[in-house]
């Protein structure tokens, strides 16, 4: 297993930056059926990064929105009986008009119902990207799961010690499910099953932040839609950039003696303002070029 650090590639570097600026031009308009805790954040972030965003969960309309939508983001993080059926009619008329669906599994592993519906929700429908802790992860490919609600177990936890194994471990799910796999944390891992990227940006105090995970998610169905022609690239690109502005928004509030409230605030703005020399410079991607034999 090969790693190439994005330093040693401007080829590969000036295609994640090109990634951001797919957004800005296509201005994908994204509907979400996402949680009630985070629904404005996950707006407001998409506005920021210059995409649109619709938030629709009723019955009555979720076929007719996602029809006009790019993209189709589900996220399970306050699920119930009438979000379940509005997330299946959406996306399986999603999957008929070749949309992409990105599926955050919030908390699965911590109960039957949000496992079981994940797993359906993949089962049913043509997820593009699956994004989540690597307890979530664990709950849907392995059928247990150390999960702490819907935060990932510090057991879990992928550090550099066990890097080469998280990523044969995240590539074989992708290869399972069909899907892109964003696993998120510490340290990320994106992988179609085919080709990876290990990403190390990000601060320890959007762990503090509601709504960090569920922001990126609905991100990621902007960049998924704008890079189609490479999807498992706009991820690694936008999992950067969530990262790199964490890292900006806490520097900023250390600096000023603020808090996580800030940080938040400060985090949706830098989405959209941080320049691409700044975010070139703050990347920490590495390419992971796989044995042929890794993750079957």
């Amino acid at each position: 297993m090969k790693r190439i650090n994005i330093s040693e590639n401007e080829a590969l570097r000036n295609q994640l930056i090109e990634a951001r600026t797919k957004v800005k031009s296509v201005h994908p308009l994204v509907h979400n059926i996402t949680n009630y805790v985070t629904v404005n954040d996950c707006a407001n972030i998409l506005l920021s990064a210059n995409a649109s965003p619709i938030m629709s969960d009723d019955l009555m309309e979720v076929e007719e929105i996602t029809s006009i939508c790019g993209a189709l983001v589900l996220n399970i993080g306050t699920l119930n009986e009438r979000t379940i059926k509005a997330m299946l009619l959406a996306g399986k008329k999603a999957s008929e008009l070749g949309h992409p669906i990105v599926l955050d599994p919030v908390g699965a592993g911590a109960s039957k119902l949000r496992t079981n519906t994940a797993l359906a929700l993949i089962e049913a429908l043509d997820v593009t990207v699956i994004r989540g802790n690597i307890s979530e992860l664990k709950a849907l490919y392995l059928g247990d799961s150390s999960t702490q609600g819907v935060d990932a177990n510090d057991v879990d936890a992928i550090s550099e010690k066990n890097l080469e194994g998280a990523i044969k471990l995240v590539n074989q799910m992708a290869k399972h499910f069909g899907t892109i796999i964003a696993v998120t944390g510490a340290i990320d891992i994106v992988t179609n099953g085919e080709e990876a990227y290990v990403i190390k940006n990000g601060h320890e105090k959007m762990k503090y932040i509601t709504g960090t995970g569920c922001m990126l998610t609905s991100l990621i169905g902007a960049y998924v839609r704008a890079n189609s022609e490479n999807p498992v690239l706009g991820v690694a690109a936008v999992v950067s950039l969530m990262g790199s502005c964490g890292e900006l928004a806490w520097s900023y509030c250390d600096e000023h003696k603020l808090g996580t409230g800030t940080m938040k605030t400060r985090l949706i703005d830098l989405i959209g303002s941080i320049d691409d020399a700044n975010f070139a410079s703050l990347m920490k991607i590495e390419r992971v070029e796989l044995d042929k034999n890794e993750g079957i």
